[in-house]
Parts: structure tokens; sequence; C-alpha cells
């Protein structure tokens, strides 16, 4: 049996399962594009090559490897972009969920299925179909669960927006001891404006520390009570071109230890002033695809 165990974004990193770029396929045509920043690089001719986006998850895996984490990858697709793991399954405590995805990324939970086989079958839960989440908008936080989220009306017509109320609301049923709070996003065809997911616009990090973007917010209050829950001197607040850029979807393999691009130069003297250890890695083709660290992972142990 495979052990698994989330109860936080921070604490020791143990076994994950890293995304692959390998055989990723072509470049998509602008109406298969899922997002509005993959969209702009299809069109101005720059969308990122596979070996460019295979190098970058090799010099990712090569950190993880020098922390001892135990690096899971899976089965390889052709002509399937299979980087973000995190889209398609995640953890909370000793429960594995898969994520009700978009229906044309079915065959990447698929690739993931001989881990699955691996843990105890009691624990794996599949939300009912009307129930949308992806693992991008979870955030297990200690006796907190926070969550990522779209409710108004629209809804249906955004494909940027991917969790609704109905899957909040079954994750508040099946965690009773746990206070989970959701936090309503900004959805946009704009990709400077577009929170994807919750880790696009914030994460926490360390002990009691958090990245944020105000504008990703649609709730002012939501936002207030994310700055008050951890202070604002504990907040490092990102401009929207930094939004843009992933700046708040940085890994952490420990309480001490974070994985950061090697352009974000404002945040990483930020965390080193702070005390951590930044591990730097290029990872800017990747986020062309409006995703980056935290997406590439799906944690499934950690301390």
């Amino acid at each position: 049996m495979l052990q698994i165990n989330v109860k936080n974004e921070t604490s020791r990193l143990k076994t994950v399962v890293l995304g692959t770029a390998e055989s990723c396929g072509p470049t998509p045509k602008p109406e298969d594009a899922y997002d509005p920043k993959s969209l702009e690089y299809i069109l101005a001719g720059t969308y990122p090559l596979e070996k460019e986006m295979v190098e970058e998850m090799s010099a990712f895996e090569a950190v993880l490897k020098k922390y001892d984490v135990q690096v899971l990858r899976p089965k390889l697709l052709k002509d399937c972009n299979q980087i973000f793991s995190r889209d398609i399954a995640f953890v909370i405590d000793d429960v594995f969920f898969r994520a009700n995805i978009l229906p044309d990324r079915e065959e990447e939970y698929l690739a993931i299925q001989y881990i699955v086989d691996q843990i105890n079958p009691d624990k794996v839960i599949e939300l009912p179909e009307e129930a949308h989440i992806e693992g991008g908008d979870v955030m297990p936080w200690n006796n907190h669960i926070f969550i990522g989220t779209y409710t108004a009306e629209n809804y249906s017509h955004h494909i940027t927006a991917r969790t609704n109320k109905l899957a909040v609301d079954y994750i508040t049923k099946l965690f009773p001891n746990k206070i989970v709070k959701s936090f309503e996003l900004r959805k946009s065809t704009n990709a400077r404006e577009n929170a994807l997911h919750l880790d696009c616009c914030f994460q926490p990090i360390g002990k009691d520390k958090a990245i944020l973007h105000k504008n990703g917010f649609l709730v002012e209050e939501e936002y207030q009570w994310l700055v008050d829950f951890f202070g604002k001197e504990n907040v490092f607040e990102i401009t929207s071109d930094e939004m843009y850029q992933m700046f708040s979807n940085v890994f952490s393999i420990s309480e001490d230890v974070i994985v950061s691009e090697k352009n974000f130069t404002r945040l990483n003297n930020w965390l080193r002033e702070q005390g951590f250890t930044v591990e730097e890695v290029p990872y800017a083709e990747i986020s062309k695809q409006e995703g980056l660290l935290r997406c590439s992972t799906l944690p499934l142990l950690r301390e």
C-alpha cells in the first residue's frame, strides 16, 4: 500500500507525483486552448517547445530528489499534455480525491491509475459528476481547507471556472472537524486578470506566511480575511504582472525549503530575507500555459 497523508502545503514532502512534458503533442490550435495565457502564446507563435519544457521539469525533479523525495511520474501518453498533475487529483489528510476536471483531460487521470491502485481503495473518493473541482483550487492548511471557487450564474460559460459550490459543500461535509473556507476568484479572458485557480493568486508558505494577489479575489472581504489570518507583516503581495508570471505558484518541499522560478528576483530575495532556502529552477516556458511549480505536482505524503 502507498501511504498518503497531506495536512498542509509545507510539511516535509516525502512522496509526490510530478507531471511530465514528454510527448506533450504539437502546439494546440487557438480554439483548443484551456486558458487565456496559453492562447496568447499560441497566437504569438511563442508557445513553449517540448524540449524546453522537458529540461525545465528535469531541473525540478533533480531538486526534489536532492531532498530525498520519492518522485512518481504518470505513464506516458502519446501527444498529451501531462504537465499539470495538480489538476487531476489532490490529497486531504489520508483521503485521495479524483478531481472532476474538464472532460477532455480524462486520460491524464488514467495515466496515474497505477499509482491510485496502490492506495487503500476505501480512501479514494470520486466526487459526483456535477461537483466540479481541480487540485489547484484546494489547499489543506492544518485545521482549515482553503478552496477557490466561482459561483456566479455565468459559471458554465467560463472555461477558466473550475470549481463550483457543490464541490465546496461536498468537501465541507466530508471534513466536519475542519473549517472549510471558500474564496470567489476573478475569472477573465484577459490573462493578466484571470485567476485560473486559487494557487494563481495565493499560497501559504513556511509556518505562517503567504503570497497573495489582491485582484485575484472578487470579494475584497475574502482577500482581507486572508491578510488578517496570516498577518499583514507575513504577506508578500504580488502585482498583476507578477501574478501573470505565476509568482504565487512556487512549491514547498518543507517549511524551510521553497522551489521557485529563477527569474522571480523580488520574491526570491524576500523569501531569503525571511530565512527560507530558495531552490531556483528555470520554469518560464511552462509558465506560458498558466501553470507553474505547484501546478506540476501532486503531493501524496508529507510528514
